[in-house]
């Protein structure tokens, strides 16, 4: 594998609606993510992606894009983006803008040039088929938000339209040539203003199984989930090693695909030495456990399926290519209150569980808000939710038979809103995010957990997130935490994530993800060279060859064998 100057870097994900508000009107802003540089570089973070902040309807929060050369108004202006582009260039910092190129908004100019002709130009930039005389669509696909992926064109009831996503979200017909050279004028128009890549959105959708036809339907309604569809769509390469060869290239641009479903045998072409993209989440845990019925329907996987999700992540990928590992988004609910049971919803869990991910191979993105542990909020009624995609599945649950209480627990703990709230800056009021009231409510627990308090604190999360990016940086243990081989160690073990990372050093990776102590035999000295429960120790000897880990907690221990020092020649 080719060696690549992100390898040894820190992402950081910004949702700039709820990141910080810099004019007092409850929306986050453009100034507000300039106004908090120096406290990311200060965490240690070198990419920043930043989520849409283009000209949108809002249908799906900014993910339906009305113009994708200018930035939303209420974000700011171009100047500002150019101003955020050079403050962080100055800070040694680069910035990713999030490309959304499935689809586009039903109000962007394409679409309504196509509404005016659909057997125009544009009304080929789309998905736009003929109604049988009956009212019937093409085929029986769900979109991903709840009913058919077929709308009628505005105008033209004898046409409908084809949008995977919110009905305002109409698919772009990447079989189009003239579609591509659109998207790829937009990714050299992004490039050529300074920023370092894209987070690709959605983008295993641009394919689709052609011609139209129905699946086997996977709920009363008659519909097929979209995910049948895509196993059966074939050919996607062709699409993005062109965009790669066109666009990306040239640049040099540093690309992360959200990729859910590539075929099992796809990975090098996806993320290898001449890949599609960079790098692409590992999304293994996420789709763990998943239900085609709908959120009801998931298993809530735990801590040993999480590890058996990943460690074979980590196996598949080899030598091949970086994946970039994630525990939260703006997608997912907060993982602190997803993975941890409320016993261990402590700071010791969930500096455990940083540590369980952060040292993986591949490059760690933090979310905003995880690295000072921010955890799910309250709902107590299915009004108070703003996600087209929660609403839509409380209503699913309770069309399933479950009660309101029951639907609502539910679409709690799944809810895209939990990683939405505001940014908890501070313990004042609307958590210092803004001075007006917020779009989405604050966090009623920021009084307890906000960053003020916790960047004043050597064991705060903060910290140990700080700690944690800066040993992989070290120049005695990069080699063997960035590039060094990974390794799983005690699988058998429940409730416990081990790993080792080997290069130059032998490092191993112990977190005790459960309310009981764990003895562990190490088989040989080690060095204590992170340990979430001691703020303090740094390279502390132990001649004990066992370990005995309390609850909640993590170490990162270097481990001293003779053979392999001397070989290494360490100490």
């Amino acid at each position: 594998m080719i060696r690549k100057w992100w390898h040894d870097k820190t992402a950081y994900q910004i949702y700039p609606k709820s990141f910080c508000d810099s004019n007092g009107d409850g929306v986050g802003d453009i100034q507000g993510i300039i106004s908090r540089l120096d406290y990311l570089k200060s965490l240690g973070v070198d990419i920043i992606w930043i989520s849409p902040c283009y000209p949108s309807p809002w249908a799906d929060q900014g993910y339906d894009i009305s113009d994708y050369y200018n930035v939303d108004p209420r974000f700011g202006t171009m100047d500002d983006m150019d101003q955020l582009i050079r403050e962080a260039r100055r800070r040694d910092m680069y910035i990713l803008m999030d490309l959304v190129v499935n689809h586009c908004s039903d109000e962007h100019e394409w679409f309504r040039k196509a509404c005016e002709d659909p057997d125009g130009k544009f009304g080929k930039y789309f998905y736009i088929e003929d109604m049988d005389p009956s009212g019937g669509v093409p085929c029986n696909w769900r979109s991903a938000f709840g009913g058919s992926v077929w709308e009628p064109l505005p105008g033209h009831p004898d046409k409908c339209y084809l949008h995977i996503f919110h009905k305002k979200q109409p698919d772009l017909n990447w079989e189009n040539p003239e579609v591509r050279e659109e998207v790829y004028d937009i990714i050299k128009w992004w490039m050529e203003r300074g920023i370092a890549g894209f987070r690709i959105d959605a983008i295993i959708d641009i394919k689709k199984a052609l011609p139209f036809r129905d699946y086997e339907a996977g709920r009363d309604d008659g519909l097929c989930d979209i995910s049948a569809m895509l196993e059966n769509a074939e050919g996607i390469g062709e699409f993005l090693g062109e965009m790669r060869d066109v666009a990306f290239a040239p640049y040099k641009a540093l690309t992360i695909g959200e990729v859910f479903n590539e075929k099992y045998d796809e990975l090098e072409d996806f993320i290898g030495e001449n890949g599609y993209f960079s790098s692409m989440f590992d999304f293994s845990h996420v789709v763990e456990g998943q239900s085609r019925l709908g959120c009801y329907a998931h298993r809530r996987i735990g801590v040993d399926d999480y590890k058996r999700c990943v460690f074979a992540a980590q196996k598949r990928i080899g030598d091949t290519g970086f994946f970039s590992n994630v525990i939260e988004n703006h997608d997912r609910p907060r993982a602190a209150s997803y993975y941890l049971p409320e016993s261990g919803r402590t700071e010791a869990g969930k500096k455990c569980l940083a540590l369980a991910y952060f040292m993986l191979r591949g490059l760690p993105f933090i979310y905003q808000g995880q690295e000072i542990g921010m955890e799910n909020t309250v709902f107590s009624s299915p009004y108070e939710f703003d996600d087209i995609g929660t609403i839509g599945e409380y209503h699913v649950s309770i069309d399933a038979g479950l009660s309101e209480e029951e639907a609502m627990k539910v679409a709690s703990l799944y809810s895209r809103d939990n990683a939405r709230t505001p940014m908890q800056w501070n313990d004042g009021h609307n958590a210092g995010f803004s001075e007006a009231d917020p779009w989405l409510p604050v966090n009623p627990n920021h009084k307890l957990i906000n960053a003020n308090e916790q960047t004043e604190r050597s064991d705060s999360v903060y910290s140990f997130y700080r700690q944690l990016i800066a040993l992989r940086k070290d120049p005695e243990y990069r080699e063997t935490l960035v590039w060094g081989d990974f390794e799983p160690a005690y699988e058998d073990r429940e409730g416990l994530i081990a790993y080792c990372r080997r290069a130059d050093r032998n490092l191993l990776i112990l977190a005790n993800l459960k309310s009981e102590p764990e003895k562990i035999d190490i088989g040989c000295e080690y060095r204590i060279l992170l340990d979430n429960l001691d703020p303090v120790i740094t390279h502390k000897d132990e001649t004990q060859r066992s370990i005995q880990l309390q609850a909640w907690q993590g170490v990162l221990l270097e481990l001293i064998h003779p053979a392999f020092e001397k070989k290494h020649k360490i100490g």
